[in-house]
Formats: C-alpha cells, sequence, structure tokens
C-alpha cells in the first residue's frame, strides 16, 4: 500500500492566531497554490480531515472523498482564535513545558489528539484491497503518523518539517513500512 499524506495548503494568519480545530481560511491566493501542487490522481481511497482548508483541496481535485473527523488538526479549546502573544503565560508556558499531557480549557492534549490520529491509522493500515491511499490533513496529523511509523520520542514530533501543501509518502509492504518522499 501507498500512502501519501499532504498537509493542506497556506492559511490566511497574518496576526499569528492560535488555530487547529478552528476553520482558518486558506491564503487568498490558494487556487494558486493548488495549481502548483504535485498530485496524482490514480487514488482507491481518498479521506480528509473535516476542515474546509482540507476539503477545499480535496474539492479542487475532484476526488471522490470521504470526511474522517479523527483527522483534525489539535483542539486548543480556549486558544483557538487567541494571538498566540495574547495567551496568558501561567496558562501558555505549562504547555510548552509538557505540550504532550498539559492542553487549553476546553482543548485536548497531544496524548488525546494521537489516541484518536492512530485510531484512524491503524483502521487504515489494515485495509486489505487499497494500493493507493491519498489523506488530506494538517501538519499535527501527519506528524503523528510519522511518530507511529518511526517510533521517535512523541516529544520529537516539531523536528519534523511538513510543508503546507506538500506531501509525505509511505510505502507498506508485508507488514514494514518505508518513507518513500518527504515534502514533495
Amino acid at each position: 500500500m501507498e500512502i501519501h499524506l499532504i498537509r493542506h495548503t497556506a492559511v490566511e494568519n497574518p496576526e499569528n492566531l492560535c488555530y487547529g480545530f478552528t476553520e482558518m481560511p486558506l491564503r487568498k491566493d490558494y487556487p494558486e497554490d493548488f495549481k502548483r501542487l504535485n498530485m496524482d490522481h490514480d487514488f482507491d481511497l481518498v479521506i480528509s480531515s473535516p476542515s474546509q482548508r482540507c476539503r477545499l483541496l480535496a474539492d479542487y481535485f475532484g476526488f471522490d472523498y470521504t470526511i474522517d473527523e479523527r483527522l483534525r488538526e489539535m483542539n486548543f479549546g480556549s486558544w483557538e482564535m487567541e494571538k498566540w502573544k495574547d495567551i496568558p503565560e501561567k496558562e501558555i508556558n505549562p504547555w510548552y513545558q509538557d505540550f504532550i499531557n498539559v492542553k487549553a480549557t476546553g482543548g485536548e492534549n497531544l496524548l488525546e489528539m494521537q489516541n484518536r490520529v492512530l485510531s484512524f491509522w491503524k483502521e487504515l493500515i489494515a485495509e486489505q484491497n487499497v494500493n493507493k491511499v491519498l489523506v488530506v490533513a494538517h501538519a499535527g496529523v501527519i506528524r503523528l503518523i510519522l511518530q507511529s511509523v518511526l517510533q521517535f520520542p512523541l516529544e520529537n514530533m516539531f523536528s519534523i518539517r511538513i510543508d503546507y501543501g506538500k506531501k509525505v509518502i509511505i510505502q507498506k509492504n508485508d507488514g514494514y513500512f518505508s518513507i518513500k518522499k518527504m515534502n514533495v
């Protein structure tokens, strides 16, 4: 099975707002961004995050796709749509020190997000009649999948750069995984 994980294209966020679950518009020139994507069209299965920034990409290429709620970006709860610099230090500093376990009020921590993403991942890689898959998602989701495949410490997940509008391609053969390409 060949699995293409693509991050949505760049968003319009000039004020550096914290966002994850919240709908965040793509930049105004997003159709131009889509035209530059290196996109295959011969997928057996296409799955998208429910976020509009992902669905727009799947729609643009005319894919017949399903939506999976587990592919949403992290839920930052009460921090959603706040400027990162305006989040009170007494709330954000504990998260900076332990983003794996600490969460914003009403949000989720990284372990909770990991559980939902890996639930999706385990179902996907168990598919028997699928050769080529496209998953349209977010940087956090893609990093968690890579963390699962490569088994590196969770605290290192932000060391991996996942560019807007770029793919990670993973090959699964006989129960083994290989990363074929990154940020293509």
